[in-house]
């Protein structure tokens, strides 16, 4: 399996890697008898990661972490790093090049994310691409412990997906996928958050020139002010704040 080269921002890691280094890593890992954790970092999963010891970990933990946020990248730059747009991705563009991928390399894909219905849609719509692709799916609003857990993941052991995408937003999804790593009976975890939700079109990401140059986080703030307020106008700030000071103490150190 090939490896990328790490980028660490507060003692959190990323890869470096495209869209195309990412699918092959997921479909091959599909194909091989041993379980693997894909994450991702985005300004919120960094700030989780600052804060919470176990999130850190996970990350650090991971087989493989890309770069799914334009802050993310651009504090990269800050601190030193070399990286381009293309080392950052997000999961409604490649979705389907995704699922492509799986139907020609024989990997099952399981969709556990989103409220009611939206998964049946997502599936719809990937199958319309992708017609001998083997997916099953389930909603993400089922109690995270007790009998309707273990319904779940009696579906999903049933299935024995190669992949299971999990999009309960972080850190609630990373902690689930924790708990219940050695139950469920896959090759691959692979947190996506609100994927589904922005490819079936249940919540509106944004137009195209303002998703491409780091601002779609100012379209989901206007859509969902209450919610997302302080994720966005006190996060964003103060990852940066973060970043700024680990580059300052950087630089004062190279000085000694």
């Amino acid at each position: 399996m090939e490896r990328f080269s790490e980028i660490k921002i507060l003692d959190t890691k990323f890869h470096k890697l495209t869209v195309n280094d990412l699918i092959n890593y997921i479909v091959a890992s599909g194909k091989i008898e041993q379980k693997r954790t894909i994450a991702n970092v985005n300004v919120r999963g960094i700030n989780f990661a600052y804060e919470l010891p176990w999130y850190r970990d996970f990350i650090n933990n991971a087989d493989l972490v890309f770069c799914d946020g334009f802050g993310v990248s651009l504090g990269a730059k800050i601190l030193g790093y070399q990286i381009e747009p293309a080392h950052r991705m997000t999961c409604p563009d490649y979705i389907e090049t995704l699922a492509l991928a799986c139907e020609q390399q024989n990997v099952s894909l399981f969709l556990l994310a989103g409220k009611p219905g939206v998964t049946d849609k997502a599936i719809s719509k990937l199958l319309e691409i992708a017609p001998n692709l083997r997916i099953e799916g389930h909603h993400g609003y089922f109690e995270k412990s007790g009998a309707e857990e273990e319904a779940v993941i009696e579906k999903i052991n049933k299935f024995k997906p190669d992949v299971l995408y999990i999009g309960f937003g972080m850190p609630l999804q990373e902690r689930w996928i924790q708990d219940n790593f050695h139950k469920i009976d896959t090759r691959v975890f692979l947190p996506l958050g609100a994927c589904l939700d922005f490819y079936t079109e249940s919540v509106y990401r944004g137009p195209r020139w303002l998703t491409d140059n780091g601002f779609e986080w100012l379209t989901r703030l206007i859509v969902e002010p209450n919610r997302l307020w302080k994720r966005y106008v006190v996060g964003n700030p103060l990852f940066f704040y973060r970043v700024f000071k680990q580059r300052i103490t950087q630089a004062i150190l190279v000085k000694r």
